[in-house]
């Protein structure tokens, strides 16, 4: 019983950052063009690796939250988890720096977010949430694959909300 659920969870898990993945690539493929001064910011990579990375990142999300969704493991697993660490890391530098004005650059072109604690928190608890999937597991059932489905929306539909509600709340109208 308790692989099953572990299971079902690794899957939600899966289609949770999957979805999350997929709508922060599209948005940022959307705003391409703001997207290379939100890496430069960060002040981590050089120059030169500047435009490819801005280039590459949104594609990569797209990608990489589809086969989340599509659930093809354990390499997607993988790859996700040290994508959300790489972005864990890159903010957590920048915040030891005193960075915290930057935007996170985690979608939402429209709204600015600075980064902080709660986002590095939020990226690493994503990151662990991943991990029973590279668990061995059984086959899922129809229902346990429904139950993971919708789990795995109201993750992405969690993570969006805060997400939305920090960058308001971050927002110059707000502060007042």
């Amino acid at each position: 019983m308790a692989v099953l659920a572990l299971a079902v969870a690794g899957r939600a898990a899966a289609i949770g950052v999957g979805l999350i993945f997929l709508i922060a690539g599209i948005d940022q493929w959307r705003h391409r063009i703001l997207l290379p001064g939100v890496i430069a910011n960060y002040r981590l990579l050089p120059r030169a690796m500047i435009a490819p990375a801005a280039a590459l990142l949104p594609m990569l999300e797209i990608l990489l939250g589809g086969a989340l969704i599509a659930g093809l493991a354990p390499l997607s697993l993988v790859a996700a988890i040290a994508l959300l660490l790489v972005f864990a890391g890159a903010m957590a530098i920048n915040i030891r720096r005193g960075r915290t004005h930057i935007d996170c650059g985690c979608g939402h072109g429209a709204l600015r977010h600075p980064i902080g604690w709660p986002l590095v928190i939020r990226n690493l608890a994503l990151a662990t949430l991943l991990l029973p999937g590279l668990l061995p597991a059984p086959s899922l059932s129809a229902m346990d694959s429904v139950s993971a489905l919708g789990a795995g929306i109201t993750i992405a539909l969690l993570v969006h909300l805060f997400q939305s509600l920090g960058a308001l709340a971050a927002s110059p109208v707000h502060r007042r």
